[in-house]
């Protein structure tokens, strides 16, 4: 496959006016977004989902695109200036990231978040282009048994590496699984689930789900508990918005180091960007010849978390791209847009629908070089978002979710399921249970159980022919792997005596 020729012909179609205006509406509108504490890139591109169906796919997704880079800068912003992470991902940034702001030092951190955000960002989709169209084409020779084999890896590393105690982060898929499964059997007719309700018959959409679970839940949440917290101290952007030439050397390695670690386990389903950032804080306060300056205004504090959130975007979409399988909440929403746009992600992706994943790949270049010019000249404008009242904000958001939800089928009962779903979405945040889990579940379920059903075909009925399958067998492993993994952790950090080790994984971290 010629990539540069791919990659070029991309460009001519995210340079096309129309696109381009798209991916700059989704850069602000995601900067904005992540800016604003609670509303993340997936809640983001929930609630977008219904006002895009009059759109063309390739537009569509080019906003994505620009929407998911946005919304995970914009989060550094107020981590930085105001101590207050727009998502669970900017937590690290805010370590030293206000530390710095409060020395005068603000101008410096925000430069280096967005200078660190654009490398990782290029690093990611450049790693992007050549691994997804890798992946595509070695999933060409994957069977049923195989893709049955490697959603359960998803589920398995998502259940996991999910950020809370594997129990409930197991309740959380097995709930997502429960919940994609009503409706009528695609192969048989048979309804499954619906309690003799005809409204159920053919299933709960995932755009539903999604908004339910993430915008609806979050609205009930900060609902819940508004009030708890202080007034919010602001510091300014004092002196140059630049660095100094020390401060620049010292962010280089960190925004390498960033990029890699970033890229690597945003590639890995259900770990996203939260680990991915405080990963690579722990690295760099283990490389650092300063460890003593971090937590009171280290730069390389904010450099590579901030570099390791921004790659670990680009990494989600190597397996959702090239698999066709998600690996995060966001990553799940947009497997849904595709759903929607009768487009499977997967092998095919790149030979039947090519205009708009290289459009869409070569739009992420342009993103990222659009986050670099926009954001710095506009912190004032981001910070003063957050004068928005609570009540008017997220009044707002509850009716756009319902206007979203009614507009999908025009049904009134749909619209009960939303807000009963996101009642479950705010139980599940009231007592520490993911989300994301349930998201990729509602999303796999129907794939899982027609991959599995083919598998059963393929081999008249004989689990041991599917599971002995070299492919499948190997996907198996990685994940039986990975479930065994916070087992695995937390028996080391016992064994020797490193309880932070042990306690790193059970973190909850969003």
């Amino acid at each position: 496959m010629d990539i540069l020729g791919n990659l070029l012909a991309g460009f001519g179609v995210a340079l096309q006016p129309q696109n381009l205006v798209y991916a700059f509406i989704g850069v602000t509108v995601g900067t904005g977004i992540g800016v604003l504490p609670g509303i993340g890139p997936a809640l983001t591109i929930s609630l977008l989902l219904p006002l895009t169906f009059s759109l063309d796919s390739t537009p569509a997704f080019i906003m994505f695109g620009g929407l998911y880079y946005g919304a995970m800068y914009g989060g550094s912003t107020t981590s930085i200036l105001v101590n207050t992470p727009g998502e669970s991902a900017s937590v690290v940034t805010a370590i030293d990231g206000y530390q710095m702001a409060k020395k005068g030092r603000a101008g410096a951190a925000l430069a280096t978040a967005a200078i660190g955000s654009f490398v990782a960002g290029t690093f990611a989709t450049i790693v992007l282009m050549v691994l997804a169209t890798t992946l595509a084409d070695l999933a060409v020779l994957l069977g049923p048994p195989e893709y049955f084999a490697l959603m359960l890896v998803a589920l398995a590393a998502v259940s996991s590496l999910s950020g809370t105690s594997v129990a409930k982060s197991v309740f959380a898929t097995l709930f997502g699984l429960l919940v994609g499964l009503v409706g009528s059997d695609v192969q048989t007719g048979t309804v499954r689930l619906a309690f003799g309700i005809q409204d159920l018959e053919n299933g709960i959409d995932v755009v539903l789900g999604a908004i339910a679970l993430f915008a609806i839940g979050e609205v009930l949440w900060v609902a819940a508990t508004s009030g708890r917290q202080g007034p919010e101290e602001r510091q300014k952007v004092k002196g140059s918005v630049w660095m100094t030439r020390e401060e620049f050397r010292r962010s280089i390695p960190a925004w390498l180091r960033g990029s890699a670690i970033g890229f690597f386990i945003g590639a890995l389903p259900g770990a996203g960007a939260t680990i991915a950032s405080f990963v690579t804080y722990g690295v760099e306060k283990m490389t650092s010849r300063r460890p003593q300056e971090f937590g009171k205004g280290a730069i390389e504090g904010v450099a590579g978390p901030e570099a390791a959130n921004n790659a670990s975007a680009g990494g989600a979409l190597v397996p959702l791209l090239g698999l066709g399988i998600p690996g995060s909440g966001t990553t799940a929403v947009m497997l849904a847009a595709f759903t929607i746009y009768g487009i499977q992600p997967g092998p095919l992706l790149f030979s039947q629908h090519a205009d708009l994943v290289w459009g869409l790949i070569a739009s992420l270049y342009i993103a990222n070089a659009a986050l670099l010019i926009l954001n710095l000249p506009l912190v004032g404008v981001w910070v003063k978002l957050l004068d928005i009242p609570k009540p008017l904000l997220y009044s707002g958001i509850i009716v756009i979710s319902a206007l979203g939800v009614y507009s999908l089928n025009y049904s009134a009962f749909e619209l009960g399921v939303a807000f009963v779903l996101g009642l479950v979405g705010f139980l599940f945040r009231r007592f520490d249970y993911p989300l994301a889990p349930v998201i990729l579940g509602i999303v796999l379920a129907p794939l899982l159980d027609n991959n599995f059903r083919r598998a059963m075909i393929m081999t008249s009925g004989d689990v041991l022919a599917v599971v002995l399958r070299p492919g499948a067998a190997l996907m198996l492993v990685a994940a039986i792997l990975f479930f065994s993994f916070p087992f695995l952790l937390r028996l080391y950090g016992r064994l020797s005596g490193k309880r932070e080790i042990a306690e790193l994984i059970e973190t909850d971290v969003g």
